[in-house]
């Protein structure tokens, strides 16, 4: 027997286990075959990570793709990328920044007159655990990209989204919502020391709150609205991290994160399921913890708060309230009472969230 064959056979064992292990670990594959020809999905963040792969295999069913992006140069690189992959024509590259109010409303803009239909629209640009930066117009960075401008991209698309109706919106957020809290008087981190991971947890729950309220007052127009945790996956998020900064983490500790922390493909994979799945078509309101419908953390539950993060938030960016759904025959879940809000031209000093009304 040559020697070389048993080491082989155990090495190739080993890994082949390895990746079986890896792939129970990170939660598995999107179950579902459907296809999308004839459907159109804007993607934000749709250059690099989650949100490319995401638009790869969208691509792959035969969507229309708009990948938002704020680095026109790799997003048109990655635009190409999956064009020549899955030879779908239909993959386009837009700039938007969802640090800028400016750059939103262009971006919807363009897409409210160049589309004839928004089918799935996939809100999920972000950022972590960054420094106590501000965006344009003066938002806390974490919860101005990963709530208020999405907040903002998913209202002005909100008639191209029932006009196309049955259609999705799909908000990433994170099993960080379970120790976020919503602090309405200081969203914006003006009156307190910043914390990085409190911000962040913050505008995860947020996303959360933000689904649940959006669903509610899309009741009966066939948009659905869910909330997702995609999983631990190694993308440039996490660039803001500690852990990406040690050289411990990355050999010590490398052979167990590979086990445990997802590829950007993994990652995509809850993402391309609640975006294409038939079985899901009307299911909203709802939150998933990797492939599986899960309950989020009890202040993500909390009605009141979503319906007041909703009028600050449109506050903030300047947007006209929308009157919630009045409740359904049946319903057991009813909107709270709306209160109106007078209309911002403009948005309002961060410092003057509404408060409790």
């Amino acid at each position: 027997m040559n020697k070389y064959i048993l080491p082989v056979s155990v090495l190739g064992t080993v890994v082949g286990c390895g990746v079986l292990l890896k792939d129970y670990m990170t939660g598995g594959v999107c179950p579902s075959k459907d296809k999308i020809q004839g459907k159109t999905v804007v993607i934000t963040g749709a250059n690099t990570g989650l949100g490319k792969e995401t638009a790869r295999e969208l691509a792959k069913r035969g969507g229309r793709i708009i990948m938002g992006c704020r680095n026109m140069e790799k997003c048109e690189t990655a635009a190409r990328e999956i064009r020549g992959e899955t030879l779908n024509k239909h993959v386009y590259a837009r700039h938007v920044d969802l640090a800028s109010i400016k750059s939103i409303r262009e971006f919807a803009n363009r897409v409210n007159q160049e589309e004839e239909r928004v089918d799935i629209l996939i809100n999920n640009a972000g950022v972590m655990r960054c420094p106590a930066w501000k965006t344009e117009d003066g938002f806390d960075m974490q919860f101005g990209v990963n709530h208020l401008g999405h907040f903002l991209l998913t209202n002005l698309l909100l008639e191209k989204l029932k006009s196309s109706a049955p259609s999705r919106v799909i908000n990433l957020s994170s099993l960080a919502h379970i120790v976020g809290e919503m602090d309405f008087n200081d969203l914006n981190w003006e009156r307190k020391k910043y914390d990085t991971k409190k911000a962040y947890c913050q505008s995860k729950l947020a996303n959360v709150l933000f689904s649940r309220e959006l669903a509610k007052r899309l009741q009966g127009t066939g948009v659905t609205v869910n909330a997702l945790h995609p999983g631990v996956a190694a993308t440039e998020l996490g660039r803001h991290t500690g852990m990406h900064q040690s050289q411990f983490s990355s050999t010590v500790l490398g052979p167990f994160f590979y086990l445990l922390v997802k590829t950007p493909q993994q990652g995509a994979q809850t993402i391309v399921f609640l975006a294409v799945a038939k079985e899901l078509e009307e299911v909203t309101g709802r939150y998933f913890d990797v492939l599986q419908e899960k309950e989020p953390a009890p202040r993500a539950l909390d009605d009141e708060a979503a319906q007041r993060l909703w009028e600050a938030s449109a506050s903030l960016v300047g947007l006209e309230q929308m009157e919630p759904a009045p409740p359904t025959k049946g319903t057991t879940d009813p909107l709270p009472p709306h209160h109106q809000q007078q209309q911002q031209q403009g948005p309002m000093p961060i410092t003057a969230v509404p408060q409790q009304a």
